[in-house]
């Protein structure tokens, strides 16, 4: 089993990498040639690239996509703030953010091609090393998105972590909501179970998506942060919880393990 997984992930892994280049090269062009600007053909490239990636998954690997609670997004402007654990989550969540404004690393917008590219989409782009600093310009940047019809999408740890890890929000969703004054809707996932972190094995299942009731505008900054939080981590908890106990191909690690007994400890018995 792990031998063939490992074929199938290396196969993967060679279309994705080797696409991904072909489609940076390609709007990046485009952006080269419009001044950074979005158009229909660089909207069509990035919308095969998201459902292909997503049809690789289910047809090499073995990982099929489940998305629910789409109705909890509202019309109009909003932030969809949700858990990392996996390039798929950004596959995912893309079909239903209408035109969205992704916040990205800022070194990912410094590479040729592919930050042109970004620029162009509509993603904003943050600047991690310089702290407190970094927050007028992600805020200038997404004010300017929401101004052109943008969803703004976050990841509000700023990175993916292992399923069951403990949590770490960071300050930049707090300040997008206090400021843009518009809903944000969490959004759990378990993706990680199937392609984690660092791993260079994918394993075969269904990562699911769950689209949030939204948080409206107006609440203090430490209870809106509680509420994000206590939202995403709580169904992000149970659909993981959930696929253990219907059974995951993936080898449970010692270190995962006790989080699960951890978290089934914790839960309420009825």
């Amino acid at each position: 089993m792990v031998f063939i997984q490992a074929i199938r992930s290396i196969l993967f892994y060679l279309l994705f990498i080797g696409q991904t280049v072909l489609v940076a090269l390609s709007i990046g062009t485009i952006a080269l040639f419009t001044r950074l600007r979005r158009t229909p053909a660089s909207w069509a490239i990035a919308v095969y690239w998201c459902r292909s990636n997503l049809a690789m998954l289910r047809w090499i690997t073995g990982v099929k996509t489940e998305v629910s609670g789409a109705e909890n997004i509202p019309p109009g402007g909003c932030i969809i703030a949700a858990k990392h654990q996996s390039d798929w989550d950004v596959f995912a969540i893309f079909p239903y953010t209408g035109r969205p404004a992704y916040v990205v690393k800022k070194e990912l917008m410094r590479i040729p091609f592919f930050g042109w590219a970004a620029r162009s989409l509509d993603c904003i782009a943050v600047d991690r090393k310089r702290g407190a600093e970094a927050i007028p310009l992600m805020m200038a940047e997404a004010r300017a998105a929401v101004d052109r019809g943008c969803r703004i999408v976050i990841f509000p740890e700023g990175t993916r972590r292992a399923p069951l890890d403990r949590a770490q929000y960071r300050q930049g969703v707090v300040r997008l909501y206090n400021e843009l004054n518009v809903p944000v809707v969490p959004v759990a996932l378990n993706s990680g179970l199937f392609w984690g972190r660092n791993s260079p094995l994918i394993w075969p299942g269904t990562a699911q998506a769950r689209f949030l009731p939204p948080i409206q505008p107006g609440l203090p900054p430490a209870e809106f942060l509680e509420r994000l939080k206590n939202a995403i981590e709580t169904d992000s908890d149970e659909l993981i919880l959930a696929a253990v106990d219907e059974g995951i191909a993936r080898p449970i690690d010692s270190r995962l393990r006790q989080r699960l007994e951890e978290r089934k400890a914790a839960k309420p018995q009825i």
